[in-house]
């Protein structure tokens, strides 16, 4: 049999060695993610060791990416995967000049990596979440190898002329790597569409809700609640305009006509199972309810204001014979679990304290959005996100905080969360140049199931003022505040308090948002011209 070898890495090989790493992974990926269509989107290599990633990321990373991306953070992430297997695919391409096994061997480990990572979700169903990685990688690996063979310039040991078999080669490379091109788009196209269409269900589930008229509707929102100042925030967030804080990379679709909740667990005498009808058949109540991510820095923008719609969690714990710990009730937290894996914790006394701690199943008069949990998400006054809000939940165990550590608290937050008294200045906005003379100062201010009594402007570093509050609607939610300022020309610091009802003022020191929110008085700079 001729041996074949591998010309030297000249120059000119090392362009078409590159390109032939970068096309074995576009290929792989594209399979990948065709092949993930077919298992469920969740199972995809870049969905699945994004996920690992944002597991193993410590708080103050997670948080620093919350601060410098927003809600482009999960993005940024995914872009950052391509660009490192990008990297890493053009050093197998060189790899594969002079030793093709190891290169094509260094492919199916990176699909065993994204395997083993899909695999490892909270999330993961059965062992076909480990596919799509394993077929990609193959699809990859054959790829590089084809082409490395395509660069081969030695036909039984004897170099090719320079005259016609190199042309060929040449040839021969193009039409493999164009044609592999091409393969590749078409799959990742395809793969698009069938976890679009996968989806489909799902879209068409939502799109059949009518939301029965709220048994207890939530009271008017005040006239004088909502105060018309330019660049002031709404008083009710518009659902596209809602902050979304979550880990999860793939917006979870589900379908509302096959979903179920089930709630089992200590001091649990009956084991509920309910049906999103179910829920719709009882007596829904709609609330004004203000939600406040632990991840927002001082002034920061994860906080909104929203209608929710949904059923009394309590009545349903009380219903499967829960008792809170203050009446002998043996689980002192209530686990809710997401249909993506997530796990968050809320004590079961204030779910059962009398707040109006719901199961929503619409947000400001419609179907939440997926974005937002559809077809059903939790909602409790008074406590961050992330000891409440579960989203796409899907289950709810009762048990104890010394038994259970959810996803934050074994990420360094704490187990018990409620919320910090805060204001915010949204006008003017930092570093702006008002007009000397009187500026309309404004901004939110929000201590959810305790209220707001009063907020105080203080310029530079002069005394504190009373700021105007606008009418409360429910201590539930967020209180707008506004303030006339005789504005002078030159630098002025601006800074906001807030004193919540039960005496408690915003403290002069900033604390970061690790690991129970962060505190302090937001400030903002102008420039008075």
């Amino acid at each position: 049999m001729p041996t074949v070898t591998i010309e030297s890495a000249s120059a000119t090989r090392r362009v078409p060695a590159c390109a032939s790493g970068l096309l074995a992974g576009f290929a792989a990926l594209a399979v990948a993610e065709l092949a993930a269509a077919a298992v469920r989107p969740e199972a995809g290599p870049v969905t699945a060791v994004g996920g690992s990633v944002v597991d193993a990321t410590p708080a103050e990373v997670k948080d620093w990416a919350i601060r410098q991306f927003g809600t482009h953070d999960k993005l940024v992430l995914q872009l950052g995967i391509v660009v490192v297997l990008s990297a890493f695919a053009v050093a197998l391409g060189l790899l594969a000049l002079r030793h093709r096994r190891a290169a094509v061997t260094g492919v199916l480990l990176v699909g065993a990596t994204g395997a083993v990572a899909a695999l490892g979700r909270p999330d993961s169903v059965s062992w076909t979440d480990g596919l799509p990685s394993a077929v990609g990688a193959v699809a990859g690996a054959a790829l590089l190898r084809l082409l490395t063979v395509r660069l081969t310039v030695s036909r039984g040991g004897v170099p090719n002329s320079p005259t016609g078999g190199a042309d060929r080669d040449r040839r021969g490379f193009l039409m493999t790597a164009s044609a592999a091109a091409a393969a590749s788009a078409g799959a990742g196209v395809l793969g698009r569409g069938l976890g679009s269409a996968r989806g489909g269900d799902a879209l068409a589930s939502r799109a059949a809700v009518r939301l029965p008229a709220a048994g207890s509707p939530a009271a008017s929102v005040p006239a004088g609640a909502a105060l018309r100042i330019p660049g002031l925030k709404p008083f009710t967030t518009p659902n596209e305009d809602f902050y979304r804080v979550d880990t999860a990379l793939v917006v979870p679709r589900v379908d509302a006509t096959t979903w179920r909740l089930r709630i089992h667990g200590r001091g649990v005498r009956r084991p509920l199972g309910v049906s999103f009808q179910d829920l719709l058949r009882r007596e829904l109540i709609e609330r004004d309810i203000t939600l406040t991510c632990v991840s927002n820095e001082v002034g920061g923008p994860y906080v909104g204001n929203a209608r929710w719609t949904g059923v009394r969690l309590a009545e349903l714990l009380r219903e499967a014979g829960v008792e809170p710990p203050s009446r002998g009730g043996p689980a002192d937290q209530l686990v809710s679990r997401s249909v993506d894996g997530m796990t968050l914790g809320t004590p079961v006394e204030e779910v059962m304290d009398g707040r109006d701690a719901i199961l929503a199943v619409g947000m400001n008069g419609r179907p939440l959005p997926f974005d937002h949990g559809f077809p059903v998400r939790m909602v409790v006054p008074g406590l961050y996100g992330y000891v409440s809000a579960c989203k796409w939940i899907e289950d709810i165990e009762l048990t104890t905080f010394a038994d259970h550590d959810p996803y934050w608290v074994k990420r360094e937050w704490a187990p018990r969360a409620p919320v910090k008294t805060q204001s915010r200045i949204d006008t003017p906005r930092p570093f702006a140049r008002p007009r000397a003379g009187t500026v309309m100062v404004a901004g939110v201010a929000w201590a959810q199931h305790r209220g707001i009594d009063r907020v105080e402007i203080r310029v530079d570093d002069g005394p504190w003022k009373p700021a105007d509050l606008a009418t409360e609607h429910t201590t539930d939610t967020w209180r707008q505040w506004s303030f006339p300022w005789k504005a002078t020309p030159g630098s002025h610091t601006l800074s906001v308090r807030a004193t919540d009802r039960s005496g408690r003022t915003q403290p002069e020191r900033r604390t970061r948002t690790v690991p129970d929110g962060a505190d302090g008085r937001h400030s903002v700079l102008v420039t008075v011209v």
